[in-house]
């Protein structure tokens, strides 16, 4: 019987190496490459070193050509850093948007620099696409805080309730509801449904800002999302002490002390357009940190006053995980066929509704 050792040894000569290596893609940093690449540094040089910058500018060298041989797509979720965001990044958005946006194109291939959850978006709406996501491990906290088994345990215990489910959940999740939601159009999708009570899901947060804004009885789940659900009312407090006309500005996934000590509660693309249309001398984004360092690029006339809580699931994408996905097309997110009809017919729903 071979040991275990000699299996290894085996194992390890019989792998087919991969045509083309980092080595092969990856310029070197000279006087030339940073010529050709000072227009896309000067988009992130508030943000990334001088320093930095050597080691970035050749990875997304190497990332925007490779993902012209692929025929390829990078969608950037705001949370994305700003290397990644501004300087790879083909369509930037939020999750739905990228997802939607995508699905109008003619790439082959999607990559997702974003968490799982989004991948499978990705694929549902783009069905014949290859949907790749550099990192296997980018989790979501909301995401994992609920299961297909325990909608259905829901649907038991609240018969006849109809189920809207943030479209932060797996597909799993989506396969189980009747419709999905944004943070955008939550309100309006609730009450397009023209009943006395919902199960909005998973949540809980959200659900409680949405009991807020309408008379239907929202029945919820006790789901957070890991970065919205650390800050505080007091901590925003401090910062208006500091500075009374210090614009807050909330994501609708924070607690209910927090949306109270906000100017505005919005969803991410609300919170940008706020920034933008209004110009606040000073502003709070209360959100992932990477967001405000993306929009202070296209606002330099803002002070970006940052509580910063980050996403450690969102930084596991890298300029480097990125690389590698377009170079060895590793790590395809698939769905299972039949779950993939069911959550593609919800998160349609939503579509036709609010379109």
């Amino acid at each position: 019987m071979a040991t275990t050792q000699e299996i290894g040894v085996t194992a390890r000569e019989t792998i087919e190496r991969p045509e083309r290596t980092r080595a092969d893609v990856v310029p070197e940093f000279t006087p030339e490459l940073a010529a050709e690449m000072a227009p896309l540094y000067e988009k992130v040089k508030h943000v990334v070193t001088p320093l930095e910058w050597p080691q970035f500018a050749p990875l997304i060298k190497a990332i925007n050509t490779l993902k012209k041989e692929r025929n390829a797509t990078i969608l950037a979720h705001n949370y994305m850093t700003p290397e990644i965001f501004h300087c790879v990044g083909d369509i930037r958005g939020d999750s739905l948007q990228l997802a939607k946006e995508a699905a109008k194109t003619d790439a082959e291939v999607i990559v997702q620099a974003g968490v799982h959850f989004m991948a499978e978006t990705s694929k549902l709406l783009s069905p014949d696409k290859t949907v790749l996501i550099p990192d296997l491990e980018a989790g979501c906290s909301l995401a994992s805080s609920i299961t297909g088994a325990d909608v259905r345990a829901l649907r038991e215990a609240y018969p006849g309730v109809p189920v809207v489910t943030y479209v932060n959940t797996s597909a799993d999740v989506k396969a189980e509801s009747d419709i999905c939601c944004t943070s955008a159009n939550a309100v309006k999708i609730v009450e397009s449904l023209g009943v006395p009570r919902v199960l909005l899901i998973p949540d809980e947060f959200l659900a409680k800002y949405v009991q807020t804004q309408t008379d239907v009885e929202i029945i919820t789940w006790k789901g957070h999302c890991e970065v919205h659900e650390r800050f505080t009312g007091e901590e925003l407090e401090a910062y208006r002490a500091a500075d009374p006309s210090i614009k807050i500005i909330a994501h609708p996934e924070c607690p209910p002390d927090v949306i109270e000590a906000a100017d505005f509660t919005g969803s991410t693309a609300a919170m940008i357009d706020y920034v933008k249309e209004k110009h606040p001398p000073r502003v709070v984004l209360v959100t992932e940190c990477s967001m405000a360092s993306n929009v202070s690029a296209e606002t330099p006339d803002v002070e970006f006053v940052k509580p910063c809580n980050l996403c450690p699931h969102m930084k596991r994408i890298s300029l480097d995980n990125i690389l590698d996905s377009l170079l060895y097309m590793q790590h395809e997110v698939t769905v299972d066929p039949a779950v993939a009809e069911k959550a593609r017919r919800a998160v349609e729903r939503m579509v036709n509704l609010t379109h």
